[in-house]
């Protein structure tokens, strides 16, 4: 058994110090001591593949993540590590608890989870090992996982077993009803534009010097068709993870940052918005394109229809919350965003489809997100 500082100080001296997860028992005291340490930061996650797109943003924006989870969240983050993480080849340490470890008797639920923890992350070609469990490991174990991180650009895994971590105490400020944000509806109820129309008015008016993450599907191929620039990054995968993205960036740099999300997207992962709205980074944008179908996979309807992301947005802690089905409407939502603290929303409803013969981004997702990185740094 070690103390939380025995592994986090070298962590940190070794520039460890943006930490992302979902809590769980044998998790705590490492939790505790880092939502306690004022050097280290923490970002509560609403699941654990969440924490995967903020710790991506994360080290958009030059920072070294650690993601925390339990080894039964760990099925929560296979699509952002096998369609973000590996693709664009941005690392993290993961901290994973071997709940169900065989020997040991756990819940039910653990039964199956417990025996194959190492196989999935074999399975997803994460190089892991355990995590250490005396003072004299932790530097050999820390060097390995950097070693490994840095030859493959990709995450290296502690698997950490129970009572691996001295009891710690959690000095946490509890959290605060925000005051409920500001909605307004510019919608003008006409003919919606389309997607490429609304791009187009995003092109406009977004600042040379932000930042923007599109979300996976036809958001970021028609970016691409339309501009391709240092300031964009086009998910291939990862959906649902635009916001938590551009989240990690905002909460790490002072540009403005744009998540231009889908309403498919954003009902796959609706926790961000609550996790935005605490968080309440004052330089992120959430535009929501909604176009009320699935568009990539052939138009099938979405439950978008009878959702309000604005009234949502605002109940959760963005300051503000627009509603908008024209480029006009657009155009005054982003002005009045670029002009106040947020975070803030704009739910844009558009019309279903997409330019015929539309193509991919030739730019390859790694160099993507390098470009992006030094964008951001410079």
């Amino acid at each position: 058994m070690i103390k939380a500082d025995d592994f986090l100080m070298p962590a940190r001296d070794a520039g460890y110090d943006f930490f992302t997860g979902v809590p769980c028992s044998f998790l705590t005291e490492i939790i505790n001591r880092v939502i306690s340490d004022t050097s280290l930061d923490y970002v509560g996650a609403a699941s654990e593949g969440e924490a995967v797109a903020i710790a991506s943003g994360a080290w958009l924006a030059g920072r070294k993540t650690v993601v925390m989870c339990q080894n039964s969240g760990l099925g929560n983050t296979v699509n952002p590590i096998t369609s973000l993480n590996h693709p664009f080849r941005i690392p993290t340490m993961m901290i994973v608890t071997w709940r169900g470890q065989p020997g040991i008797t756990d819940e039910p639920q653990h039964e199956l989870m417990g025996p194959i923890t190492p196989e999935l992350l074999d399975t997803m070609r994460i190089p892991h090992n355990v995590f250490p469990q005396t003072e004299g490991d932790i530097a050999g174990a820390l060097a390995q996982a950097q070693h490994t991180m840095d030859e493959s650009d990709l995450p290296f895994a502690f698997i950490m077993s129970k009572g691996s971590v001295a009891p710690e105490k959690l000095d946490e400020t509890p959290r605060v009803l925000p005051p409920r944000g500001t909605l307004t509806d510019y919608s003008e109820g006409g003919e919606r534009p389309t997607r490429f129309q609304a791009l187009e008015c995003h092109l406009a008016h977004v600042p040379d010097s932000a930042g923007v993450i599109a979300s996976t599907g036809k958001s970021g191929r028609e970016l691409f068709t339309l501009d391709d620039r240092d300031q964009h990054l086009y998910q291939v995968g990862s959906m649902g993870c635009a916001s938590g993205m551009a989240l990690g960036i905002a909460l790490n740099s002072d540009r403005k940052v744009f998540a231009l999300d889908g309403d498919g997207a954003l009902l796959m992962k609706m926790g961000a918005l609550a996790t935005v709205g605490a968080y309440r980074p004052k330089n992120m944008i959430h535009v929501v394109l909604d176009n009320g179908v699935h568009d990539s996979t052939g138009g099938q309807s979405t439950v978008s229809a009878s959702v309000e992301f604005a009234e949502i947005a605002v109940s959760s802690g963005y300051v503000t919350a627009a509603k908008c089905d024209s480029v006009t409407g657009l155009a005054k939502a982003y002005t009045a965003a670029l002009a106040s603290d947020g975070p803030h929303l704009v739910h844009m409803r558009i019309q279903p489809g997409s330019l015929k013969e539309l193509g991919r981004p030739t730019v390859k997702p790694p160099e993507v997100a390098r470009r992006l990185r030094d964008f951001l740094a410079g």
